[in-house]
Order: C-alpha cells, then structure tokens, then sequence
C-alpha cells in the first residue's frame, strides 16, 4: 500500500476466553499517522489529531479483562472513518472520477466528514490540494473492508457462542457540546438510533448505570449513532448495537492532548460500568430482542 504497514492498520485486542456476549469497537481512536499523509496535509501534527477520539481504546481497556474483544484501529480518522458508508466521497477532493456507486451528497460528505474526510473539526482542511482518487480508493480497499470483515466476524463469533450479542462503539466527543435547547454539557451520550440498533431496556439501563456512578448521561441528541451502530443494530434478531460517546472534558486537555489526572478514576468506572451492563445482560439478556421499540 506504501502509506501504511499492515500491522499498523488495526487490531483486535482478546481476552483469554470471552465470557460475555459483548463486543467493544474503537474506530476513531487510531493515532498513526502515515507520513506520506502528513506530508500531503496542511495541518501540523497537532492540528491534525482534533478529530481523534483522543484515548477511548485506553479507556475501555479493561473490557478484555471482563471476558469482551476489542476491536482498535490504529489509522487516524482524519485519515479513514469507518464509521461511514464504504463510499461517502467528495469529488471535489480528488484527481480522476469517484466510481459511480459512491454517495457524494450524503450530509456527511456535505459536512467535509465522509469515508475519506476533508475536514476535521472547527472546519480545518486537512490537504493541500488534490489528490489522486487512487490513493482514497486504496484505503476503502485495504482498510475499510478488512476492518468492517473483522468487525462483522467478532459479532458473529458472539452471537454463535451466546445466542445474542451486543456492539458497544465507543467514541468521544468535544468538551462544549451541549443538549438541544438546553446550556447543559452532558457527560455521556448514549446512541441507539432511537430504538433500532438496540433493545430499549438495554439502552435504558445504560442510561441508568452511568447516572448511578454520577454523570449526566443524554440518550441520542444530539448523537444517536453513526453507520456502524446502524448497521449492526439488528435487535429483532438478538443483535445489539449501542454507541457511547464519552465528554472529553471529562480526562483530556483538548489543546495539549494531556491526559488529566481523572483519566485512571474514569477507566474505573467505565470498567465497573461494563460489567453492570454484562450482569444484566447475563439476567435479562433472554428478552431483550423482544424489548426493542
């Protein structure tokens, strides 16, 4: 590929032996930039990284330890978002013709954030110019389709062993987000598509879990969950998927990238939250495909 090593594209972190039928994916995370990228970018290499779910594979760590895999990218999303239709290109941003398949009015292309983006966050172009439609084709080819098949195999894995399985995409967002109509900066926002990724009663518990540990939690404003969470969310037949977007307020200095000194007690209650959740799953789990709304 000539950007990037195959072992730098992505990784699925293990545990000994899966004990619980969840699944945590982190596609935004990764923070290994090709320097063929950079060079082509008019960012620096702070600059770069404000689209980064800064740290969220290192807060959800523990769930290996719990008995889950973990899918992690490594690739950055200002370089590839996977949380995209496979073709959300902006033909605008290249040399040679998109293939006619792709969505090139979709809002998210629209926006600047389609599978290859243009922009990262506060509308910050990231290249210089354009650039050979070869090179965004190679990355859906050689990235995006091997992480979705990864993706797809660890949940079919679960839902064989466990009868149902549960897709937890874990993502952050910016400090200064607030609710709809509201001053209110929620601490987590709990993604469901309303109601049709996941059981209700799942999500709801969720809600309910983090509120416990003392966040203020939000349900899908003003993010209700992106392509992954859609397209996995299959509740009717026992296939769950919940997204969860952490407040980077809460462990990050958003200039500096300088974890906080909360960051340790966030992965505790994280790691407490999850194996709430897993319990409940464990007791209730049997009915959840038929609690869907």
């Amino acid at each position: 590929m000539g950007e990037i090593t195959e072992r730098e594209l992505f990784e699925v972190l293990e545990p000994a032996g899966q004990r619980i039928p969840f699944v945590f994916n982190s596609p935004h995370s990764g923070r290994s930039y090709p320097q063929a990228f950079l060079d082509q970018s008019r960012l620096d290499a702070l600059a770069i990284r404000r689209s980064e779910d800064h740290y969220v594979d290192e807060l959800f760590q523990n769930a290996t330890f719990l008995g889950a895999p973990m899918l992690l990218a490594h690739f950055p999303r200002a370089f590839l978002d996977v949380n995209r239709e496979p073709y959300e290109l902006d033909p605008r941003m290249f040399d040679g013709p998109v293939p006619p398949h792709a969505n090139i009015s979709s809002m998210r292309v629209a926006g600047g954030l389609g599978t290859v983006p243009r922009l990262v966050a506060e509308n910050m172009e990231i290249y210089r110019g354009r650039f050979p439609v070869e090179q965004a084709l190679a990355r859906i080819e050689t990235i995006y389709k091997p992480y979705h098949a990864t993706l797809r195999k660890l949940i079919a894995r679960t839902h064989v062993q466990f009868g149902l399985s549960v897709l937890i995409d874990c993502h952050s967002m910016p400090g200064n987000v607030q609710l709809p109509g509201s001053a209110q900066r929620p601490d987590f926002i709990i993604g469901d598509r309303y109601g049709t990724s996941a059981a209700a009663e799942l999500s709801r518990m969720a809600v309910d879990l983090l509120q416990e540990l003392g966040y203020t939690v939000a349900r899908n404003k003003p993010y209700a969950g992106g392509f992954i969470t859609e397209h996995y969310g299959r509740p009717s037949r026992g296939l769950h998927a919940l997204q969860i977007e952490i407040n980077r307020g809460l462990y990050v200095d958003e200039t500096t990238l300088v974890r906080k000194p909360g960051f340790g007690a966030l992965v505790a209650d994280l790691t407490s939250f999850i194996a709430s959740l897993a319990r409940h799953v464990e007791d209730y789990g049997a009915y959840l495909p038929l609690a869907a709304e």
